[in-house]
């Protein structure tokens, strides 16, 4: 590879004056930020009353940030170039805030933070303060596409927001406390599937300040050569930057970053020249190490502070200590603020132009507000994918093997585009969405060997085993304006639940900030589910993420439990068309019985819930009992249970009620997917019995119906703990979501049953001890389980009400 130089970029005298005023003016503002309600611009000796009375923030990681940031506006202004600034450290949110007010950024997304006195005031007294700011990047935040208040994403954000970006460079910087954290380590080898043709790059900036909160952290205490061998090993190309003094580090960063962009350059020269692949380049990234609270009191109290964890937050907040007040004036004043700023409190314009114009700061970048990029995805027509259903529980199919169909029509759709992509830890075959491989290979830059299976650069289907690095990736993709689809075995999205909050929350925000455009849901696909994991056993069986999603905004999250193949697709049509949501879907994946044609599937699904005429024997008059369902699993059993009881009670009037739609449980004033009470009350009655048999953990279901009228009535099976290494039927049978447990349920709660309910309940008790007894000599399910078909159909099979 030969590396390209640029023109020669080294610092003049000049230069490195004016850099150093602005580095000055960035940290001034991030301490102003952390401990200034009043006073901004210390035009006046400094009071106890100029002082936040709550002191919050971190100023540990800020200059270090705040430096790299500069160096950043450096090589844009040079060479450019598009650069995205990924701040991984918590909490450094003065640095970047102070960073984009300093280059115009802020006071024009947020006019009333004015380039002023007044307006340096506004910005120091919204930092951590009610009604502001918080401590770390956010939504708010401009040009950030990471949420700085958890540790762990910033590496799969960036290589995600680079994926189909070619022109695009993500600067990642990763703090050393964070580089501690799962999620960034795996995160390391997104490089193995990153394409220089035709994706952007990322410049990992690791970020060595020594200290987490009270401790060293790992990867400033190993080794030098110890350190560069573990990035080596890694794949990468460590360009060390390291001291304590600012016009040496100055010089030492800048030319740090032109190696590093001048490498960048001559890998994608090379991969785009149109020649044969050279596999997987050794991509360059900067190890930066400089001391905890750099330019900060040295000492606070006699201890050590800069250098030292107690710089990481506050360094000092006791000011009803005189020294301590003496100490943050002669602190603040050491950044010389009558050099900054004008008279009238502006920055010095000629300080300020050291940032780059218009969209190329990175404050101001399109990528970094992906709504403003977005294209909707070319949608093919799902019904194309039917399954023929002439009537209800005749024929199987695969569900997530048709949606796999479907999908690989929407990735062809945008092929030229390029801008869909599917994600998944190693499970997109054995999520029966293979069909993608007929159009794309898994993305894959590492060697291979003849029998390897649809591996190239070019794939675009994101396999690691890793959910973080699936999510990471998948959220820094849609952040910058592009759609996907995490593909994942049920129990085992938990490892997410973090990441998934974070971006519940970023989505919230998002909404309440006018200039943050609208970005394309994060969907998942939770198959391989609870119900079809009898063969993997306990460990693979938990369908609790349906409960921790529902704890989150209402018009953030959607849940859907298609029971067949064809609301399947209406519902992964429907999720992928929508903007600003967080949509999860749970579908089986193994041979099912189908129950709704296309038409029916359509209407149900639009509705979210509703009557099987073709079910329920109650006609238009009040039932006796109402059997409700939800899932693909519980819509068996409940529809077996149905079957018998019209066997044992034909005159049982029983109303059968589907829920594909989870959020439609709730009220509408809880939900804009709730029904109204009386809708509610007209499907499941406010004073007969209702059987629920649900997919997941039954309490959810009475958190979301509980002030519904007939909630007293209300009885719920779902899961309840009880798993093994057994037979599908057995599952149901253990938590007695089956259908029998269903039956005895509708004779306890049925008293006009009568007599002759008694025998029919001890023929049913016989039923699961022949269950019990055949399993564990045959291994497998009774034949009239496994043979089960629909078989009491009347009137229009195939369409709900």
């Amino acid at each position: 590879m030969t590396v390209e130089k640029q023109p020669d970029a080294r610092l003049d005298a000049e230069t490195l004056a004016a850099m150093n005023v602005w580095w000055r003016a960035a940290n001034f503002l991030s301490v102003g930020q952390i401990y200034l309600l009043d006073n901004p611009l210390l035009r006046r000796p400094l009071e106890i009353g100029d002082v936040k009375p709550r002191l919050l923030g971190h100023w540990g990681t800020t200059p270090g940030l705040n430096f790299i940031y500069l160096h950043l506006n450096r090589v844009i202004r040079a060479r450019d170039v598009d650069v995205l600034y990924v701040a991984g450290p918590g909490h450094g949110a003065p640095g970047v805030v102070a960073s984009t007010y300093l280059d115009g950024t802020y006071s024009e997304l947020y006019p009333e933070i004015s380039r002023d006195e007044e307006g340096v005031r506004k910005l120091f007294r919204q930092f951590s303060f009610p009604g502001g700011i918080p401590s770390h990047a956010a939504p708010e935040t401009p040009g950030s596409i990471h949420e700085g208040g958890e540790l762990g994403y910033s590496l799969a954000h960036a290589f995600g927001a680079v994926l189909d970006n070619p022109d695009l460079i993500a600067a990642c910087v990763v703090g050393d406390g964070e580089a501690e954290t799962g999620p960034l380590a795996a995160s390391w080898h997104s490089n193995k599937f990153l394409n220089p043709a035709t994706d952007g790059a990322v410049l990992p900036i690791l970020h060595l300040n020594g200290y987490k909160i009270a401790n060293p952290t790992i990867l400033a205490r190993i080794d030098p050569e110890e350190l560069r061998a573990l990035f080596r090993g890694y794949g990468y190309e460590p360009i060390f930057v390291e001291g304590d003094q600012p016009d040496p580090m100055h010089e030492a960063m800048a030319a740090a970053l032109d190696g590093a962009f001048d490498m960048i350059r001559a890998i994608q020269n090379e991969a785009r020249g149109g020649g044969a692949p050279a596999g997987r380049p050794r991509w360059p990234m900067i190890v930066f190490r400089s001391p905890k609270g750099w330019t900060g009191p040295a000492f606070v109290d006699g201890l050590k502070a800069e250098g030292f964890w107690r710089s990481h937050q506050v360094p000092f907040s006791d000011m009803s200590k005189p020294e301590h007040l003496t100490l943050l004036e002669d602190w603040l004043r050491s950044y010389r603020p009558e050099e900054l700023f004008d008279e009238a409190g502006a920055f010095l314009p000629e300080i300020a132009a050291l940032a780059p114009r218009g969209e190329k700061r990175m404050s101001a970048n399109p990528h970094a507000n992906g709504g403003a990029l977005k294209r909707p995805l070319r949608m093919p027509d799902f019904t194309e994918h039917a399954v023929a259903v002439e009537r209800p529980g005749a024929v199987k199919a695969e569900a997530t093997r048709v949606m796999g169909a479907f999908l690989r029509d929407v990735m062809k759709a945008n092929e030229a585009s390029r801008n869909f992509r599917v994600f998944g830890p190693d499970e997109t075959a054995s999520n029966r969405l293979s069909a993608l491989f007929e159009v794309t290979d898994r993305a894959w830059m590492e060697r291979t060997i003849p029998e390897d299976d649809h591996l190239a650069p070019t794939g675009r289907v994101m396999e690691a085993l890793s959910e973080h690095l699936c999510q990471g990736w998948l959220e820094g993709y849609l952040l910058t304006g592009r759609h996907g689809l995490f593909s994942c075995y049920e129990a085992f999205i938990h490892i997410v639940d973090s990441m998934f909050n974070q971006h519940a929350k970023w989505l919230k925000t998002l909404k309440e900030t006018p200039w943050r455009r609208p970005i394309a849901s994060l969907n998942y696909l939770l198959t391989s589910h609870v119900w079809q994991q009898d063969h993997n056993g306990f460990s693979h069986q938990d369908p609790g993420f349906i409960d921790h999603v529902v704890n989150k905004k209402a018009d953030i999250v959607r849940v859907y439990l298609p029971p067949d193949a064809n609301t399947l697709l209406y519902v992964a049509d429907h999720c992928l068309r929508s903007w600003d949501r967080i949509n999860v879907i749970v579908a089986g994946k193994a041979p099912a019985l189908q129950w709704l044609d296309m038409d029916a599937a359509i209407k149900h699904c639009t509705r979210g819930i509703g009557v099987w005429e073709w079910a329920s024997t109650d006609k238009g008059s009040e039932p006796d009992v109402v059997m409700a369902c939800a899932g693909d699993a519980p819509t068996l059993e409940t529809l077996a249970a149905v079957d018998l009881l019209r066997g044992y009670f034909p005159d049982l009037k029983v109303r059968v009620v589907n829920v594909v739609d989870l959020m439609t449980l709730q009220p509408k004033s809880e939900h804009p997917h709730g029904l109204t009470d009386a809708d509610f009350d007209a499907l499941f009655t406010t004073d007969k019995p209702v059987i629920f048999a649900y997919h997941g953990y039954p309490w959810l279901i009475h958190r979301l119906a509980y002030r519904r009228a007939n909630h007293a009535n209300l009885h719920v099976r779902g899961y309840r703990e009880e798993g093994s290494t057994t037979t599908t039927f057995d599952m149901v049978v253990r938590n007695g979501v089956d259908r029998f447990h269903l039956v005895a349920d509708v004779i306890d709660r049925t008293p006009a049953l009568g007599a002759s309910a008694v025998s029919v309940k001890q023929a049913i008790s016989d039923k699961l001890i022949e269950h019990e007894r055949y399993i564990r000599a045959h291994g497998l399910d009774l034949p009239e389980v496994r043979d089960w078909r629909w078989s009491s159909a009347e009137g229009d099979p195939g369409r709900a009400s």
